[in-house]
């Protein structure tokens, strides 16, 4: 039976909060309540389920993994999430993840650093089950300003203990990434480093509502992942679903103070993982004031590439000077690099001074709905075309020949004009492809799994079509999210959408195609872990309108040379 509490409640706002009643950890491969048990096990020193005391009384339980009889005090690798510090998911699920069977641990949480690994290197490894997930203490917010303070309480407790040197690291993939900005903007005393490897910064922006279209695939898949507990624990999918604009709740679950955050910070992302991590993890490396900070944009998978020794070895360059306070190949390093992708797994990796690149150029490029193509002058003749706006087959489709070699990097801005038949609402979703000179399809990587991805995805839903002018950049719009516009049937809106950031190249004859759909146009439902977004408020027909008055068009990032 689901519960209902007013978000004041839950420290979040002020509107409807929906717990739901948990499931028990033994039902999630939990291996028992062992307090205090040391365990002597592959060169490691390992104590299960070790009490920390919160600011607020309540206790949450950490493992701690020493390399056996260390000689000397040690730096710490800290994760903290719900996901459970035993191995509740593993890379079995997940087939097509590019995880070499047996190189990751058994001991390693999921998504976080293997302590055999690091051990081995001189590192203590310390993992914290969230509040109210499993046997820690409270109730489990997923995400919620809460987890951020115990982060903070967790980090003192450690650099006090006997075996610490008092300086503390956060690392780790996906949710274990979110929870790093959001304790580092705390700024712990003894917080060191960060190491947030693809992780949302804005779970409504980047995630839950891209455009403002509520995800109903993912959402389930994380509160899944979610409900073990003895206690009360979030029912994040209802709540994501009944939130629909940004509101006190949808405010509780963003980094709101990136700028706070001023530790060390190594920023990993991939170009393939929009709708989930892409956009959050840029924003993250723009919004924090860090000096000392450094941003890797890879076309990999992400687990693949977290785990690979190249990854690993840049790690340990990065924790060795500010865990260990010893020189590194980090002092050497550019402040951003770059994969430029061909196609899936096949690109060159480029050293920046910045991110967004200062020396981009951007090209618009005009719809034109009777040609279907994208043209470098707006027509003269207003034209549109339509299509079923519940159909996962009819679409619009505009193309662009390149007529030499270009290199597109950066978000993209898509305006449109728009109408619908029928109803007061849109949802409107863009797919970017690359064909090659034969006009075949270029595949990408794409989330965690798929080699046959697009170049890029956008969404939006119409009525939440209104722009913070104050953040928006010629590339990409930001919405506020504040409020719903809505508009009759038969009304032509100008509508912006913003186009997850890429670094594609194309060759001279290959093109880039548009696509516009009502309906999620890359999906495979056979695999749990994608995002969909099933409950669309759409009906009738769409209509993309262009040319003169109707001047819809993309803006293209464009990269006229190498960095030198």
């Amino acid at each position: 039976m689901d519960l209902q509490k007013p978000l004041e409640q839950s420290a979040a706002g002020s509107h409807s909060f929906i717990w739901k009643d948990s499931v028990e950890p033994s039902k999630g491969k939990y291996p028992g309540f062992r307090p205090g048990l040391v365990e002597h096990i592959d060169g490691m020193q390992v104590t299960r389920d070790v009490a920390v005391c919160m600011r607020d009384g309540v206790q949450i339980y950490i493992d701690i993994f020493l390399p056996e009889d260390s000689p000397s005090k040690l730096p710490t690798l800290m994760t903290m999430s719900p996901y459970g510090k035993h191995v509740l998911k593993t890379f079995d699920m997940f087939p097509n993840s590019g995880v070499p069977k047996g190189s990751v641990s058994k001991h390693a949480v999921w998504e976080g650093p293997d302590p055999l690994h690091w051990t081995k290197r001189g590192y203590a490894v310390v993992n914290a089950d969230s509040r109210g997930s499993w046997a820690s203490e409270g109730n489990l917010q997923v995400l919620g300003p809460q987890e951020a303070e115990d982060g903070y309480d967790v980090i003192e407790w450690v650099a006090v203990q006997p075996w610490s040197n008092s300086r503390i690291g956060l690392c780790g993939v996906s949710y274990l990434a979110i929870v790093q900005w959001r304790i580092a903007q705390l700024n712990p005393p003894h917080l060191s480093c960060i190491n947030p490897w693809e992780g949302y910064t804005d779970a409504f922006r980047d995630h839950t509502h891209c455009g403002g279209i509520p995800e109903t695939k993912f959402t389930k898949f994380s509160d899944w992942s979610c409900q073990f507990s003895h206690n009360q624990t979030e029912n994040w999918y209802e709540n994501n679903q009944i939130h629909e604009t940004m509101d006190a709740y949808n405010e509780s679950k963003r980094a709101g103070n990136l700028s706070a955050i001023t530790v060390p910070a190594y920023i990993v992302a991939d170009w393939g993982d929009f709708g989930l991590h892409t956009r959050g993890t840029l924003n993250g490396y723009t919004g924090i004031s860090s000096k000392q900070k450094w941003l890797e944009v890879h076309g990999r998978k992400k687990w693949q590439y977290y785990y690979q020794p190249e990854s690993l070895a840049r790690q340990e360059a990065f924790y060795q000077k500010f865990l260990k306070d010893e020189s590194s190949q980090v002092d050497k390093w550019p402040p951003v690099r770059i994969e430029v992708r061909d196609r899936a797994y096949v690109g060159y990796v480029r050293e920046e001074e910045d991110w967004p690149i200062k020396r981009t150029r951007f090209s618009l490029k005009y719809l034109d709905a009777q040609s279907g193509q994208l043209a470098d002058q707006s027509k003269s003749k207003i034209s549109s075309t339509s299509y079923d706006a519940l159909s996962t087959s009819e679409n619009a489709q505009f193309t662009y020949v390149f007529g030499k070699e270009t290199e597109l990097t950066g978000s993209m801005r898509l305006r449109l004009w728009v109408s619908t038949t029928e109803g007061d609402d849109l949802d409107l979703f863009v797919q970017l492809d690359k064909l090659d000179v034969n006009g075949e399809r270029v595949p990408f990587v794409a989330f965690s799994m798929f080699d046959t991805g697009p170049l890029g995805l956008g969404w939006l839903r119409a009525s939440h079509r209104e722009l913070d002018l104050g953040l928006t950049d010629h590339n990409r719009p930001w919405m506020t999210h504040k409020r719903k516009l809505p508009l009759r049937p038969g009304e032509i809106v100008p509508i912006d959408i913003e186009i997850i950031a890429t670094s594609t190249r194309f060759l001279d004859g290959e093109a880039l195609k548009l696509t516009i759909q009502g309906t999620d146009i890359f999906r495979d439902e056979r695999v749990p872990q994608t995002m969909l977004h099933e409950n669309t408020v759409n009906s009738g027909r769409h209509l993309i309108h262009t040319g003169t008055v109707f001047d819809s068009y993309l803006v293209m990032p464009i990269i006229d040379q190498a960095a030198e």
